[in-house]
């Protein structure tokens, strides 16, 4: 994900109306960097932007939500993809996930509400991931620091035994 902060959300969904009832939802809710589609050619045609999520419909003309799905994470498997849709089917809802949706969300009265909390979820979920490569770097060069001046002690009593003489006893 390029920035926690803003990130960039494509919108797939063929309803004109409810494509913008979503991005006016997110906008208010702070979520401001958005790009709305109504077809998933439309939208692959605009993956090359590397959209950190994806809301994407199932059910579309032309290409469906799988098939933008699988095709987004051949290219960018950082991607997410929460599925909004009107298909209230648990097979379809394992099918997405199995393939690498974040989650799906069955189009109802409370699905924005859960669309927001799905998408913080995200946004924490890689701020501990970012946090924990930083961690990790931050070991690793502590590591590498502590094994070059272990070296440069030992090459030091090596080259000047007089001067380490005391550390022998």
């Amino acid at each position: 994900m390029k920035n926690n902060e803003f990130p960039l959300i494509f919108i797939v969904e063929d309803n004109s109306i409810y494509n913008t009832l979503i991005v006016n939802y997110l906008h208010n809710h702070k979520l401001l960097h958005t790009e709305s589609f109504i077809s998933g050619e439309e939208c692959l045609k605009n993956i090359h932007r590397k959209p950190d999520i994806v809301i994407q419909d199932f059910v579309l003309d032309g290409i469906n939500g799988i098939d933008v799905l699988m095709a987004t994470k051949k290219r960018y498997p950082d991607t997410q993809f929460i599925f909004l849709s009107g298909q209230d089917s648990i097979e379809v809802a394992i099918k997405c996930m199995k393939l690498g949706a974040f989650d799906y969300i069955v189009k109802d009265q409370h699905a924005l509400a859960k669309l927001t909390e799905k998408i913080n979820k995200i946004l924490v979920q890689h701020e501990r991931i970012k946090n924990n490569k930083k961690f990790k770097l931050g070991i690793t060069i502590f590591i590498i620091a502590l094994a070059i001046i272990i070296l440069i002690f030992v090459g030091l009593t090596i080259l000047f035994p007089q001067t380490f003489s005391i550390l022998r006893y």
